[in-house]
């Protein structure tokens, strides 16, 4: 069994959605369960413009008091353009993803901009920022709301550029919850065939109740950094029809059970996540875990 690695990106992708501003200290109480629970790669905001997401008015405070508290852990944050990534750099984070759609037209509703634009922006990123650690989020990359399925040919032609720019993380990403488990091993070997230097990660959202399933399905086919979201908080939200993402502990608690190492106390992320639920109310979660008393004894009767 390969190692995985769990990237919790609740702190972002969870949090972006609440129309309500949840105060600073609520999202360090809950970073910081996270940490206690084992986890070691957080993406704990995005620095983006406050007037386009409120929620993310606090990330460079949140960054820098993330950095003071946890200097050995792993701490993303994402970027959306050179001038998010010169707050990110002066913040002290090392670490971060962009966003691009393989479908122009999400493309154009997530970030405003055409794909000659957001290659443009990268390629002005990594010359500015040559030791910037840089992820490629590859948004709508098994089927967009409004151009519908794509396949593994797609991804690979169109991540092409991007390779050649020096990208060498790519985080495929079914934004809309619409992948199947054979789609994402078709499309995941035809990256790999193309790229083999390439690092994969994978981030599915549970729109159909298809998360867990085509997670293993990346996992099983070689892919070892998985994203999710504690209680399954977040979705997008330029995406009609996309609901919560792959909870974190229900993720945590498949792996271990079939007997993945992971140093990752699920209990914990459990009642951290009934704690997230109480503190951030009307969030759409998609979590199971967290919704019964007792995960590893509900069938005992």
């Amino acid at each position: 069994m390969n190692e995985i690695e769990i990237y919790e990106v609740g702190p972002r992708d969870g949090f972006q959605n609440i129309p309500e501003y949840i105060p600073l200290e609520t999202k360090l109480t809950i970073i910081d369960g996270l940490v206690a629970a084992g986890i070691r790669h957080l993406q704990i905001t995005s620095f983006v413009s406050p007037k386009a997401v409120p929620q993310m008015k606090d990330a460079v405070e949140l960054a820098q008091l993330c950095l003071a508290r946890y200097p050995d852990m792993d701490l993303l944050a994402l970027v959306p353009n050179l001038r998010g990534a010169q707050t990110a750099w002066e913040s002290g984070i090392r670490h971060v993803s962009t966003v691009v759609s393989l479908s122009e037209s999400h493309n154009r509703a997530n970030i405003n901009r055409t794909h000659v634009e957001s290659q443009s922006d990268l390629a002005k990123i990594l010359e500015t920022y040559p030791d910037l650690d840089i992820c490629l989020d590859l948004a709508t990359a098994f089927g967009c709301p409004f151009e519908g399925k794509k396949n593994g040919e797609e991804v690979a032609l169109f991540i092409k550029p991007y390779v050649d720019l020096g990208i060498r993380t790519v985080n495929l990403c079914d934004t809309i919850g619409i992948a199947n488990p054979a789609q994402v091993r078709q499309t995941i070997a035809a990256v790999r065939q193309a790229y083999p230097q390439l690092d994969l990660h994978i981030h599915i959202h549970d729109t159909r109740n298809m998360g867990l399933v085509n997670t293993l399905a990346a996992i099983e086919s070689g892919v070892s950094n998985v994203q999710s979201t504690l209680g399954g908080l977040g979705g997008c939200p330029f995406a009609p029809g996309a609901s919560g993402n792959l909870a974190t502990e229900d993720l945590v608690f498949m792996l271990q059970e079939m007997g993945y190492p992971l140093e990752v106390d699920v209990q914990k992320l459990i009642d951290l996540a009934r704690d997230q639920a109480r503190l951030i109310p009307g969030g759409n979660y998609s979590g199971h875990l967290f919704r019964v008393e007792d995960p590893r004894n509900e069938h005992k009767n």
